[in-house]
C-alpha cells in the first residue's frame, strides 16, 4: 500500500496526455468549492429549532456564518502544512486524506445538526472538513503548473476554477436536498385568532391546559420561510429545516467524488518539458518580472515579497469572503422589502449560484489574461475596478430604499458580479505570482504557506461583516421602535418597549415586524445595513494596491545555488 500512494508510483511515463490531469484537479475543486455557497444553509441553521422562524434558542446569523469562518481558518493552515508535505508525499496522497476529512466533516456536522450541539457542526464542517479544504486546494496547484510551465496562468486557472465553480453545482443540490428533507411544523392560525403570552421575550400559547412555546412569522417574513407558508403561529418542536439530512448526503457525494478524482493524479517526470517548447528568455522574462532562479520555501518567508503578496492575497479575499459568506441573506435584506416580487429565496439562491459562475470565469479568465499582461498589470485591475465597484453598492442601496426600481437591482447584480472575478481571478492569478518571483521549484509549498493569508481573511471578512451588520441592524431597531407609541408595542408583542433588548435578545421583536405597526411612509432602513462594510472593503483593497505597486524582484542573495529552471 506504501508504494501505492508514494509519490515515485504516480510518475507518467513516455507519451502520457497532460491534458488528462486537469479533469481531476477540478473534480477535487468541484467539491471542496462548494464551501462558496456555504450561505445556503444559513436560513436553516438559524431556524432549526423554531423552523417557520427564528426561536430563542436558535442559533444566530452570527454564529451559524463563524461556522463558515472557522472552516476557512482551517483551511489556510492545513494548506501551508500540506504545502511541504505534498511535495514529499505527492497529491495522490494528499487527496485522498482531503476527501476524508471534507466528506467526514460533513457527517460529523450532520450530528451536530441532529442533536442541535453548535460545537460538533464547528468541529464537523469548520475544523475537520476545513483541513481537507486546505488538502484538496493545495494538492493539484503546483503539480498543474509542472504539466503546464508554459501557460502558468492558464494551468492555475484550470487547477482553480473548479473551487470557484463548486457552489454553481452545490447550490441547486443543496436547495434540492434542503426541500426534500423539509418538515413543515405544526401551524396553530393566525395571530388574531390565538391568545399569546410573553414571559422572559418568548411567546406562548395555552394548548390543552398546558403553556406551549411558539413563533410568530409576520407577513413580512412568509417570504424568508424556508418553505413559504401562511403568517401566523407555528408550534415550537415539530417539523424539521432538513439541513440534517442535507449535510448527511452532500458528505457522502463528495467523498466518493474526491476519492476518484485523487486516484486519477500523475506527474511529469524530472526534467520533462512541453514538446517544442523553449524556455523565455531573460529578457522576455523580465518584462514580465518572472524569473528563472529558484528560492528555498524556508527562505521565501524572509522576502518582503512574500508578506507582500501575503498582504495582496487577504485583502482581495477579506473584500470578497465576507460577502460571500451572507451572500443570500444579504440580497434579500437590501431588495427583499423593496422589490418583494422579484428578490425572494428562489432569486436569492440563483444570486448565490451566479456568484459560483463569475468566480469560476474569473479564475479562467483574468488567470489566462495574466500570462500575456503580467501579473502585477492584473492585480492593477482588481483593487481599482474592485475600489470603485465597492463604493457603488451604498448608493445603489440607497436610491433603491428611495425608488424602488429593477435598474439598481440591475446595477447592483453587474457590480458584484464582476467583483466576484475579481475575487476568483486574484485566487487563481496568485500561485503564478508565487512562480514568478520564486521560481516553480518550491512553489506548492510557498502557496500552501502563503495560504494562510486566506485564513486570517477567512476570520475578518465575515467578522467585519456580521458585526457591522448588527450595530446597523441594531441601531435601525431602536430607531424604529422609538417611532411606535408604546401602547401599540405592547400590543403587538405582548410586553412593554421598555423590554426592547429582551425581545430583540429571544427574536421576538424584529425588524420586520416593527415595519408592519410604523407608522405611514416610514422608509425601510434594510437596504443600508450593509453600507459600512462596503465602505471597509474598498479601503482595504487600497492597501493591497499599494502593496502589489511594490513589488520588485527577489534579491539574488535569496537564490538557491545550483537549481536554476530550465
Amino acid at each position: 500500500m506504501s508504494g501505492f500512494f508514494s509519490k515515485e508510483s504516480i510518475i507518467a511515463g513516455p507519451g502520457f496526455n497532460r491534458w488528462r490531469v486537469p479533469p481531476a484537479s477540478m473534480g477535487i475543486h468541484l467539491c471542496i468549492g462548494s464551501v462558496y455557497a456555504w450561505s445556503i444553509y444559513n436560513p436553516a441553521l438559524t431556524k432549526v429549532v423554531g423552523v417557520a422562524a427564528s426561536s430563542a434558542d436558535d442559533w444566530s446569523l452570527g454564529e451559524v456564518v463563524w461556522i463558515f469562518t472557522v472552516s476557512i481558518l482551517a483551511l489556510g493552515l492545513a494548506a501551508a502544512f500540506a504545502g511541504k508535505w505534498l511535495e514529499e508525499v505527492g497529491p495522490r496522497t494528499v487527496g485522498i486524506v482531503a476527501a476524508s476529512c471534507w466528506g467526514g466533516g460533513y457527517l460529523v456536522g450532520s450530528l451536530g445538526i441532529l442533536t442541535h450541539q453548535l460545537w460538533l457542526v464547528y468541529l464537523g464542517y469548520g475544523v475537520i472538513g476545513g483541513a481537507g479544504l486546505g488538502l484538496g486546494y493545495v494538492s493539484p496547484v503546483s503539480t498543474l503548473i509542472r504539466w503546464f510551465p508554459d501557460r502558468r496562468g492558464m494551468a492555475t486557472g484550470m487547477a482553480i476554477m473548479g473551487f470557484g465553480g463548486g457552489a454553481m453545482l452545490a447550490t441547486p443540490l443543496k436547495e434540492y436536498f434542503l426541500t426534500k428533507f423539509y418538515r413543515a411544523p405544526d401551524y396553530l392560525g393566525p395571530v388574531a385568532d390565538m391568545e399569546l403570552v410573553t414571559e422572559a421575550g418568548r411567546r406562548f400559547v395555552e394548548i390543552g391546559g398546558e403553556m406551549k412555546e411558539v413563533v410568530v412569522v409576520g407577513a413580512g417574513e412568509v417570504a424568508n420561510m424556508i418553505v413559504p407558508g401562511d403568517a401566523g403561529v407555528y408550534l415550537l418542536g415539530t417539523g424539521s429545516v432538513g439541513a440534517a439530512g442535507t449535510f448527511l448526503v452532500m458528505g457522502l457525494i463528495y467523498f466518493a467524488v474526491m476519492i476518484v478524482a485523487a486516484l486519477s493524479y500523475r506527474l511529469p517526470a524530472k526534467d520533462w518539458k512541453p514538446e517544442g517548447w523553449t524556455p523565455p528568455s531573460a529578457e522576455a522574462a523580465a518584462k514580465k518580472m518572472m524569473t528563472h532562479e529558484n528560492v528555498h520555501i524556508d527562505q521565501a518567508l524572509k522576502t518582503p515579497q512574500f508578506w507582500q503578496l501575503w498582504i495582496v492575497l487577504c485583502f482581495n479575499v477579506t473584500a470578497g469572503i465576507g460577502v460571500i459568506g451572507v451572500a443570500k441573506t444579504m440580497v434579500v435584506e437590501i431588495f427583499g422589502t423593496t422589490l418583494p416580487n422579484i428578490v425572494d429565496g428562489a432569486f436569492a439562491a440563483a444570486y448565490v449560484l451566479m456568484i459560483s459562475v463569475f468566480n469560476m470565469i474569473g479564475r479562467l479568465l483574468w488567470a489566462g489574461s495574466s500570462d500575456y499582461i503580467g501579473r502585477k498589470n492584473t492585480y492593477w485591475i482588481f483593487f481599482v475596478g474592485g475600489i470603485l465597484l465597492y463604493l457603488s453598492v451604498p448608493y445603489t442601496a440607497h436610491q433603491v430604499s428611495v425608488n424602488p426600481a429593477v435598474f439598481w437591482l440591475v446595477l447592483f447584480y453587474a457590480a458584484t458580479m464582476i467583483i466576484f472575478t475579481f475575487y476568483g481571478g486574484g485566487f487563481a492569478t496568485i500561485p503564478a505570482y508565487l512562480a514568478d518571483i520564486f521560481g516553480t521549484h518550491h512553489v506548492g509549498g510557498i502557496h500552501g504557506r502563503l495560504l494562510t493569508a486566506w485564513s486570517a481573511a477567512g476570520i475578518f471578512g465575515p467578522l467585519a461583516i456580521t458585526t457591522l451588520r448588527q450595530y446597523s441592524l441594531s441601531d435601525a431597531i431602536h430607531e424604529m421602535a422609538a417611532k411606535i407609541s408604546p401602547e401599540k408595542f405592547a400590543e403587538t408583542f405582548g410586553a412593554g418597549i421598555g423590554q426592547l433588548d429582551l425581545l430583540i435578545e429571544k427574536k421576538t421583536v424584529t425588524l420586520a415586524k416593527l415595519l408592519e405597526i410604523a407608522p405611514p411612509g416610514t422608509i425601510d432602513p434594510t437596504p443600508g445595513l450593509y453600507n459600512s462594510t462596503m465602505y471597509l472593503m474598498a479601503f482595504l483593497l487600497f492597501l493591497a494596491l499599494i502593496s502589489n505597486a511594490l513589488m520588485k524582484p527577489v534579491h539574488s542573495s535569496h537564490h538557491m545555488e545550483g537549481e536554476r529552471q530550465t
